[in-house]
C-alpha cells in the first residue's frame, strides 16, 4: 500500500464507543443458568451421596444386628431346652425320691443319694435360668435397636425422596426458563431480521448505482477505497457523503425497532493480504481497527447513538476471496456493516 497521509481529526470529534459484542447477554444469561444449574447438581450428589453412605451404614448394622439376634436367639432355645430337660430331670428325681421314701429297705444312703443329684439339678436348674434370662434381655435390647433402625431408615429414605424431588422440580424450572429465553430470544432474531432487510433496503435505494457497495449476506460492503485513500484511516469526502446516508437511515431504523429488541451496528475493517509497516500502522490490524474506528466516530458525530455501534479490526485474516491478483485485493479490502443482536 502507499504511504499515510496527515490525520485530519478535525473533521469530525472524538468519541469513543461502548464496544458491546453481540452475543454478550445470551452468554451471560445461559452461564447464569448453567451455574446455578451445575451448583444445584453438586449440591443434590452431595446431599444425596452423604444419605447412600449413611444408608448402607446403617443396613451392615442391621445385618450384624439380625446376625447377633440370631445367635442370641439359638443361644436362647438350648437354654430353654436345656432347662426343660433338667425340669423333666429334677420331676424324675422327685418321683424318684417320693418312690425311695416309701420303702424302708432301701436304706439312708440311697436317700442320701438322690437327695444329692436333687440339690445338684436344682442348682444347675437356677443356673440355666439365669443365662435364660439374660438371653432374654439381649434379644430384647437387640430387637429395639433394630427397630429404632430401621426407623433411621425410614427417615433416610424419606429424606432422599424430597431431595430428589426438589432437585427434579429445579431441573424442571431451569429447563421451562431456558425454552422461554430461547423462545424470546428466537422472536428477537425474527423482528432483528425484518428490521435488518428494511434497512438494507433503505441503504440500496439511498446508495443505488454504486457497483463499489453492495449486499454480501447480511452484511453491506463498502470497498476500502470508498471510504479512505489508500493507506490512511482519513475518510474521504465521498466517504464521509456515504456516511451521512448511513447515519440517517440508523437513526431513522432506530425511531422504528421496538426498545425490548437490542441491536446494534457492527462496523468491521479489512484488508488485503499486502503488509503494511508504517510508525502510524505497524501492521494491517492496526489500519483495519483504525479504520473501523474511523467509521463509527463519524456516525456518532453525526448524531448515532454510541451504544449501537460497534468497531472491530480483522486485518487480512477474513479475506472474501482468496488469491493475490487485484481483482481478489481489491474484494477483501473494505468496510463491512452488520445490523446484529447485542
Amino acid at each position: 500500500m502507499a504511504g499515510t497521509r496527515g490525520r485530519r481529526g478535525a473533521d469530525y470529534g472524538e468519541f469513543w464507543p461502548g464496544y458491546v459484542d453481540a452475543l454478550s447477554t445470551l452468554l451471560l444469561v445461559v452461564t447464569f443458568l448453567m451455574s446455578i444449574f451445575m451448583l444445584a447438581q453438586y449440591f443434590a450428589t452431595q446431599e444425596a451421596s452423604g444419605k447412600d453412605n449413611a444408608l448402607k451404614r446403617l443396613n451392615r448394622q442391621i445385618a450384624e444386628l439380625t446376625s447377633i439376634l440370631s445367635l442370641e436367639r439359638g443361644k436362647t432355645k438350648s437354654a430353654e431346652d436345656e432347662l426343660a430337660a433338667l425340669q423333666a430331670s429334677l420331676s424324675s428325681l422327685q418321683d424318684e425320691n417320693a418312690k425311695l421314701s416309701g420303702f424302708a429297705l432301701t436304706g439312708d444312703a440311697a436317700n442320701k443319694s438322690a437327695q444329692e443329684r436333687i440339690s445338684s439339678l436344682s442348682a444347675a436348674l437356677e443356673d440355666q435360668k439365669g443365662v435364660a434370662s439374660e438371653a432374654l434381655a439381649k434379644v430384647d435390647l437387640l430387637n429395639q435397636q433394630l427397630l429404632a433402625l430401621r426407623r433411621q431408615i425410614g427417615a433416610l429414605n424419606e429424606a432422599l425422596e424430597a431431595s430428589e424431588k426438589k432437585d427434579q422440580e429445579a431441573q424442571n424450572r431451569i429447563e421451562d426458563l431456558g425454552q422461554r429465553l430461547n423462545a424470546a430470544l428466537a422472536r428477537q432474531v425474527q423482528e432483528l431480521k425484518r428490521y435488518r432487510s428494511d434497512f438494507f433496503g433503505r441503504l440500496r435505494k439511498l446508495l443505488a448505482g454504486r457497483k463499489d457497495i453492495r449486499v454480501v449476506g447480511d452484511r453491506f460492503v463498502f470497498q476500502s477505497e470508498v471510504l479512505f485513500p489508500s493507506g490512511s484511516d482519513l475518510m474521504t469526502a465521498e466517504g464521509l457523503a456515504a456516511m451521512d446516508q448511513l447515519a440517517s437511515a440508523i437513526i431513522e431504523l432506530e425511531g422504528q425497532i421496538p426498545n425490548e429488541i437490542e441491536w446494534a451496528l457492527q462496523v468491521d475493517g479489512h484488508t488485503d493480504v499486502q503488509p503494511i509497516n508504517t510508525p502510524q500502522f505497524p501492521s494491517n490490524w492496526e489500519l483495519s481497527t483504525a479504520r473501523a474506528m474511523s467509521v463509527v466516530k463519524y456516525l456518532i458525530s453525526r448524531g448515532v447513538p454510541p451504544n449501537r455501534l460497534v468497531a472491530a479490526g480483522y486485518g487480512e485474516f477474513a479475506p472474501l476471496v482468496r488469491g493475490n491478483d487485484a481483482d481478489a485485493l481489491l474484494k477483501n479490502r473494505r468496510i463491512e456493516l452488520k445490523l446484529t443482536n447485542r
